[in-house]
């Protein structure tokens, strides 16, 4: 495992033609970025955690039935510091880093002092957004770095908190039928009450001819208070339907005393994460033209999720899609020692771990104040999961179990926010590194995978076909790895109806396992 999932990753900045089997479809015209880390030593100094490694942004391009590659790491401050010094000079979530000792004594004291509230890395390895027509690098903190889709340069470093009151955002925007984008943030130090505040950036923010950001004309559409000041949630990703934003308030928290000690205290931001087995996970839904929560409190068993696959209305009712774990050992996984155990330890030393479960949560939005405590909302009749009333007017929602060992969802995002039927994504059934792309059903509950032996495909993303009117015709795309030397990297194509493979294009270039993406339409 550790040649291919911890080793250092190599820059592709010229454009390389792939060699393609099969046939791409023709109207399939575009860019595919994708992000992850790359980096994960400089010098004698290296990260202990998988997600430390410093971005490295990919980008397939498609067109006329061709695929060429090219690959740029992000030229992040945190980038140009470590690579300056020849050393990791700047922390990151799972590895703290401590000033030289040969500086003299005024700079190490200047560097304690600015620890005590965090000023965290830019180093955007998660995924790319859009803002407006501005294409960022992304990781959960205030900081992203513009990029140019096209050669992979990055323009410039920008921060949140320049525009909207912010400490964190994260990588997983929505981005409505007009194009104009949906995020989540949370506040913490120094910005009033902490709150969650949901915001949306216009689809015509941007104003590339006077180099204006489109975070220039972002809107706060609503703000949560957290349920426990000092313990806001954890979150990488939400909820959005037509006409409602859904936040999952779950007892995966974030622990704002360790965090602002954490330094002094000689320990990691990512040890400041704690799961509390014993708390209760909370429902928001919010409004999105009024910015009102509505008044029902829903609540749950405690889960962690790290991903929504899809959420939309029917009947009165929110349904809400997510992959679920009953605990947080998942972060711990990744942690590089782990990573670089050989196949049979690794499936051994995580075999107690909790698996990835897609589950249907069913949350009613017009409760009678007149049924009785422990009556059933749930009126919906193609799902198994629950709404309970109780008798203090709380409605507790028990979820339906969709699929097992699924992560890095995907859809035909045309169906983002609306009744839908399939759902893709990687395949984990004997540790973190995905080894099958699946296609789930909702209506039969029957699955299709793709595999091949000894080969690690990316998270799926599906690209619908030109004025496609059934949900699963188009392609999925998914760049793929293997630490077999006699199996070049390759960007797979998938029929999303069959998950037969169309074609493959082989990159005779190194390719490393990344995170997530973005596919860029070719303007027609």
């Amino acid at each position: 495992m550790q040649s291919i999932f911890a080793r250092n990753g190599f820059e592709t900045p010229e454009p390389v033609k792939a060699q393609v089997n099969g046939s791409i479809p023709p109207w399939l015209q575009g860019t595919l970025l994708r992000n992850g880390p790359g980096l994960f030593s400089v010098g004698d100094s290296e990260y202990n955690h998988w997600f430390d490694g410093m971005s490295l942004i990919h980008s397939f391009t498609f067109s006329q039935g061709q695929v060429t590659y090219r690959s740029k790491f992000l030229k992040s401050e945190t980038y140009k510091r470590n690579i300056k010094a020849n050393r990791i000079v700047v922390s990151e979530f799972g590895t703290m880093i401590y000033p030289d000792p040969c500086k003299n004594i005024f700079s190490r004291a200047f560097t304690h002092l600015s620890n005590i509230i965090p000023d965290f890395t830019d180093n955007n390895l998660i995924n790319i957004v859009r803002y407006g027509q501005d294409y960022y690098a992304s990781s959960e903190v205030n900081y992203m770095n513009q990029i140019d889709p096209d050669t992979l340069e990055t323009i410039g470093r920008i921060n949140y908190r320049n525009h909207i009151a912010l400490n964190l955002a994260t990588a997983h925007p929505h981005y409505d039928n007009e194009g104009n984008t949906y995020n989540m943030g949370t506040a913490i130090m120094g910005m009033g009450l902490p709150k969650y505040v949901i915001f949306k950036v216009p689809a015509d923010a941007s104003d590339n001819k006077n180099k204006k950001p489109a975070l220039r004309k972002v809107q706060q559409v609503c703000s949560i208070p957290f349920r426990s000041t000092l313990f806001p949630s954890y979150y990488h990703s939400f909820g959005m339907t037509e006409n409602y934003v859904v936040f999952v308030e779950q007892p995966f928290k974030l622990d704002i005393v360790k965090l602002a000690t954490a330094y002094f205290r000689g320990v990691n931001w990512g040890s400041c994460l704690k799961f509390d087995k014993d708390d209760i996970t909370l429902f928001h839904v919010v409004d999105k033209k009024t910015g009102k929560a509505v008044s029902t409190r829903f609540h749950g068993d405690p889960l962690v999720v790290f991903h929504h696959i899809n959420a939309y209305e029917a009947d009165g009712h929110v349904v809400l899609d997510l992959i679920a774990y009953r605990d947080s050992n998942l972060y711990d996984m990744f942690y590089l020692r782990n990573m670089r155990q050989e196949s049979e330890a690794l499936v051994e030393s995580n075999k107690d771990c909790s698996p990835p479960v897609c589950q249907r949560f069913v949350l009613p939005l017009h409760t009678s104040k007149d049924a009785p405590g422990g009556s059933e909302l749930v009126t919906l009749t193609d799902t198994t999961a629950r709404a309970v009333k109780h008798e203090d007017g709380s409605v507790y929602c028990r979820p339906e179990t969709l699929f097992e060992g699924l992560e890095l969802p995907a859809i035909n995002y045309g169906f983002n926010g609306k009744k839908y039927r399939y759902f893709y994504g990687s395949r984990m059934e004997w540790s973190p590194h995905p080894n099958k792309i699946a296609k789930f059903d909702i209506v039969t509950r029957e699955h299709v995978e793709w595999r091949q032996e000894n080969c690690f495909p990316s998270e799926p993303v599906f690209v619908a076909s030109p004025g496609a009117v059934e949900e699963d015709d188009g392609v999925i795309l998914s760049s793929v790895i293997s630490p077999d030397p006699n199996i070049s990297p390759f960007m797979l194509v998938l029929d999303a109806r069959s998950l037969e493979e169309v074609a493959r294009a082989s990159i005779p270039a190194p390719v490393h396992m990344d995170l997530h993406g973005h596919f860029i339409a070719a303007p027609v």
